[in-house]
């Protein structure tokens, strides 16, 4: 998890904390938009994947979802700018450690990620 908490601060030139609270609210996203079976093998693979906490998976679900979710990140503080590097940053870091067939699947089951990739 701190490799990649050092990469979205890099990314979306944040803080550590910030940082951390972007990955759990996205894969919180992930994890109510996405197919379980393919969430739950790559949070699995990503190095302390399945240790990191989601407390807002659950929420996220339905049309509104999207818009919950962009709502708590800008909530951080973060522009739309540094929410797309962020994004982008952890299915990068997704796709090195889970592999490309388990992302694509994640990323087609919302439309809202292939807009970033």
């Amino acid at each position: 998890m701190d490799e990649l908490v050092g990469r979205v601060m890099q990314a979306a030139e944040v803080d550590a904390g910030t940082a951390r609270r972007v990955i759990e609210i996205e894969l919180a996203f992930i994890k109510d938009h996405g197919p379980d079976e393919k969430v739950g093998e790559l949070l699995r693979r990503i190095p302390g994947g399945e240790a990191i906490e989601t407390p807002e998976a659950g929420s996220f679900g339905g049309m509104m979802g999207a818009m919950s979710a962009y709502a708590k990140l800008q909530g951080l503080g973060l522009g739309t700018s540094q929410l797309r590097s962020a994004t982008k940053e952890i299915l990068t870091f997704a796709r090195e450690h889970g592999g490309d067939d388990d992302v694509d699947d994640i990323v087609r089951a919302i439309p809202l990620l292939s807009q970033v990739m």
